[in-house]
């Protein structure tokens, strides 16, 4: 592990258009590396991550890569989306030049107790969740929150001190890298693995051993959680930690939030289980409630008092593009749940509200099986508005279902379509089972956009 950055050659490789390398970028600058960033996009789409770095000394390669930059450097950082097959990543270790990534350099360096979680899932609202409760109870100890939720906390590391806490949501392209540094958390937790991003592992078991990666190095004084009605995970778990960590299973008793724990002490000790009946969210939906079961549990594990750790999960809000509720206009609500990527994602969404819906679908192709969503959602939604890539399959499986499905193309005409149909007491509901990035930059710019025409009224609503 480098200790010294100063004058070492470094490239950066993937900016991004919504700063996904500034946070290293800038640390490598400030610790005296030599840093060229590279990227293939041209500087007029990374404008925004452009003006957050322009006061570095680096130098920039943009619109392409070169291999001369990865087989001079001392070291590559890469973004955790490009994939390991990239050429230009082969060029790099042909020429026994170390890659790396931002993550790997946090963990490697940070000195607090870590809670990393993961899952198809869920993941961010359980990192948000955890970081509230733990912030909110105090206990003297300061807390950290970040990594693929959207916060880079490579500048704080000097300041993170042995007994803080560092909450980091991990996905499955940063996972994929962490076994190169042999890394895993003090508390790991996994919410659940569905097909998800096929397009870039490959297959459903590449995308599960990167998940499981998150405890792949635990020991048994360190702590995994996972969603406990799951077989198949339960199973791929226990192979995985072969009796290296404690787990615990969490899940619901009907609507309460459970948990149980490994035996300790004695053999024949009973296991441990908690529960916490009296949990009231501002957040809707049975999956909300397994997601509090989860931060709940790794409060109990950090000592947090049962009743002082619900008492601070009541006063958790929706992240946005997860159900977020952005309007009440003339009886119907509107939720933005653009963060609905994946078919079993959108199911959620659907299946946390109980007013009758009125869905907008569709968008990136990534290769998930469409067919189950199209048919739960032909029973379940009163009409969808199919937009993207994916939208004239989409409208075809759910009419085919039985359901009524209208191909609008955009994101403009499918919310003037399920503003029409809307009547007092429905829901419109953005939570497209499908990634973005056909039409927007990412989900968070979708979110934006649905947003924007739900409170600005747009031609009909």
């Amino acid at each position: 592990m480098i200790q010294q950055w100063h004058g070492k050659r470094v490239t950066v490789m993937g900016l991004g258009r919504f700063g996904g390398g500034v946070g290293v970028t800038r640390w490598l600058a400030r610790a005296g590396a030599r840093v060229l960033v590279t990227d293939r996009l041209p500087a007029e789409r990374l404008a925004g991550s452009l003006a957050q770095i322009d006061d570095l000394p680096i130098e920039l390669r943009l619109g392409r890569h070169d291999e001369h930059d990865f087989r001079e450097a001392d070291v590559v950082v890469v973004n955790p989306a490009v994939p390991d097959h990239s050429p230009f990543l082969q060029a790099a270790r042909a020429a026994g030049v170390p890659v790396t990534t931002e993550m790997n350099l946090f963990v490697q360096r940070c000195r607090g107790r870590c809670v990393g979680v993961t899952g198809s899932v869920g993941k961010s609202t359980i990192t948000a969740m955890i970081g509230h409760i733990l912030r909110e109870t105090g206990a003297g100890r300061r807390v950290w929150v970040g990594g693929n939720i959207g916060r880079s906390l490579l500048d704080d590391l000097n300041e993170v001190r042995p007994d803080d806490i560092v909450v980091l949501e991990l996905s499955s392209f940063q996972l994929e890298r962490t076994p190169t540094v042999r890394w895993s958390p003090h508390t790991a937790v996994i919410s659940n693995v569905s097909e998800n991003h096929l397009d870039w592992h490959g297959s459903f078991a590449a995308y599960l051993k990167a998940k499981l990666n998150i405890l792949r190095f635990q020991d048994r004084r360190r702590d995994a959680l996972v969603l406990g009605d799951t077989p198949a995970l339960r199973s791929a778990v226990r192979d995985a930690v072969r009796d290296h960590a404690r787990v615990w299973y969490y899940g619901l008793d009907d609507d309460t939030p459970r948990a149980r724990g490994p035996a300790f002490g004695l053999a024949g000790t009973p296991p441990p289980e908690m529960s916490w009946p009296d949990v009231r969210l501002n957040v809707p939906g049975q999956h909300n409630r397994l997601n509090a079961a989860a931060a709940l549990t790794v409060a109990h594990l950090y000592d947090i008092p049962p009743d002082r750790a619900v008492a601070a999960l009541e006063s958790f809000a929706a992240l946005p593009d997860r159900l977020q509720r952005v309007a009440d206009r003339d009886g119907v609500t509107y939720y933005n749940d653009s963060k609905s990527t994946t078919p079993e994602a959108a199911l959620t969404g659907m299946a946390a509200l109980k007013t009758p819906v009125l869905i907008i679908v569709g968008g990136y192709d990534k290769g998930s099986d469409l067919r189950q969503f199209a048919e739960i959602a032909a029973r379940r939604a009163k009409f969808a508005a199919c937009i993207g890539q994916t939208g004239a399959a989409l409208a075809e499986l759910i009419r085919a279902a039985g359901g009524n499905a209208e191909l609008c193309g955009d994101l403009p005409t499918a919310v003037d379509a399920c503003s029409r149909r809307a009547e007092p007491g429905d829901t419109v509901l953005l939570s497209p089972a499908c990634a973005s990035w056909d039409q927007f930059d990412d989900y968070r710019a979708r979110g934006a956009a649905f947003t924007q025409l739900v409170q600005r009224g747009g031609s009909t609503l």
